[in-house]
């Protein structure tokens, strides 16, 4: 029978929580509703950044490889964040441990290495010659 009453007695104040939770979500909202502006103008549509008119379009193409460079660099990232997570349980993880991670880091620096070996972390132009940008001081004179 206590262990009945305890139940329910641990559940009530997370019933409340949640009232309370609602009742300032609903709150906030009905404020907003009755206090804020209502407008239409055609000026209220335009975008503003910083206090300068916009000068083109923003839906603005992008070469490629900056989506291919922040997906590296998510890759890249998340890796280092399970070997430092490794670094904190070391002790307990230990030599599997440390075999395994060795391997995840070798498997990491074979992936930057096959990058790198493919041109996909280069971002100079070849020109028509087979030259990167700028080319070297032969071409310039």
């Amino acid at each position: 029978m206590l262990a009945e009453s305890g139940a329910s007695t641990a559940t009530w104040p997370l019933a409340v929580y949640f009232g309370l939770n609602l009742l300032m979500v609903v709150g906030m909202l009905g404020l907003t509703y009755v206090l804020g502006e209502r407008h239409r103008q055609r000026t209220t549509a335009v975008p503003y950044e910083s206090g300068m008119p916009p000068t083109r379009s923003a839906r603005l193409r992008l070469s490629v490889d900056f989506y291919l460079l922040a997906l590296f660099f998510m890759i890249f990232d998340l890796e280092a964040m399970f070997l430092f997570i490794w670094a904190v349980v070391v002790r307990e993880a230990g030599w599997l441990g440390y075999v395994e991670a060795v391997i995840f880091s070798a498997v990491l620096m074979a992936g930057l290495a096959y990058l790198w070996r493919m041109g996909a972390l280069n971002w100079a132009k070849p020109s028509r010659s087979g030259q990167t940008e700028g080319g070297d001081d032969e071409s310039r004179k």
